[in-house]
């Protein structure tokens, strides 16, 4: 699908799936049904952890925080694909694209430092469980999701300056958002340097930073849970890292093949195939992985469907008698 008229003079032109037409209606009912679950799922979970007084624990605080990012995850770019599958326009504004680019750069990070910070928390549970409740504390988790917020933004900004203000000699979008990638492709040849440098020294930090920290609490996780004499003790305690384990593990993996695999084999389909993963696929799964895993939030399921049952029986009764 071409632009129209003089449409690249005023914004960018996002070709995403306009190759393949004939799989516009699938596509837009994947997307849909992703996003209904992501919201609902993610929702759900965060109600949950806000009115049960026995979920008012760190852990659980932190996994509320992680479905609100979820949420706004999805937020940022589903709604605009939705738009663009169901009217045809792929035409979106400078503004528009860089606003996207700056929620979702912004959103994503918090998302990469919450992971770490939910690392810290299954650390300090096992290596200090005397100790836990006085170092993960309100005004710890606190502190700490208001750094990554603000850390988050800084990150954000830095990069949406630096595209924003490169001369880019090409308007068309390869991709059915606006992710840094298919950004930085429409510079003119020389005019990057600046960013590829960024790319190669800011990047690596706060991308790799919350990752190097998630894998040394495991290593030192791992070792304290290697002490314990009991092979029951031991897969009980560790078991409660499987869920957070198995986000980060969806999480990091697609976040690395996407940007940072060698610029040869780079193609559209493959960006688009993995962007679908870890900004639609992840956020929907991760409320059921946490809930199917977690036998705190299953028995608080199980009490508050049983007390509900219960109440319907009697007022079944009452009406009947």
């Amino acid at each position: 699908m071409e632009p129209r008229g003089n449409e690249t003079s005023t914004g960018f032109v996002l070709l995403g799936f306009s190759g393949s037409p004939h799989i516009f209606i699938p596509l837009f009912s994947f997307f849909l049904a992703a996003y209904v679950l992501c919201i609902g799922g993610n929702t759900i979970l965060s109600m949950l952890i806000v009115s049960q007084s026995q979920l008012q624990t760190p852990m659980f605080i932190l996994m509320g925080n992680l479905a609100f990012v979820d949420v706004c995850f999805t937020s940022v770019i589903i709604p605009r694909a939705l738009y663009s599958l169901l009217s045809g326009d792929t035409h979106i504004s400078i503004y528009g694209c860089f606003t996207q680019l700056f929620w979702f750069l912004a959103v994503g990070s918090m998302d990469s430092f919450l992971l770490a910070v939910m690392a810290f928390d299954r650390y300090s549970a096992i290596c200090f469980p005397l100790r836990y409740l006085e170092i993960m504390s309100k005004k710890t988790c606190t502190c700490l999701m208001i750094v990554s917020w603000v850390t988050g933004f800084l990150h954000s900004t830095l990069y949406n300056v630096l595209t924003y203000f490169q001369p880019r000699c090409s308007q068309v979008i390869h991709h059915f958002f606006c992710d840094l990638p298919v950004i930085t492709l429409l510079a003119c040849s020389g005019t990057s340097d600046t960013l590829q440098k960024v790319l190669l020294t800011e990047g690596p930090i706060v991308a790799f930073g919350p990752m190097l920290f998630i894998f040394v609490s495991y290593i030192l996780i791992i070792r304290a849970v290697l002490t314990l004499t009991s092979s029951q003790g031991r897969w009980k305690t560790f078991s409660t890292c499987t869920s957070h384990l198995t986000m980060v593990v969806l999480f990091y993996g697609t976040v690395i093949f996407m940007y940072f695999r060698p610029s040869s084999i780079y193609t559209p389909t493959y960006d688009r195939d993995i962007s679908m993963v870890y900004s639609i696929i992840t956020p929907m799964l991760n409320p059921f992985i946490y809930s199917l895993r977690n036998k705190e939030i299953k028995n608080t399921v199980r009490k508050i469907l049983k007390w509900d049952t219960t109440v319907l029986q009697k007022s079944s009764i009452k009406l009947h008698l």
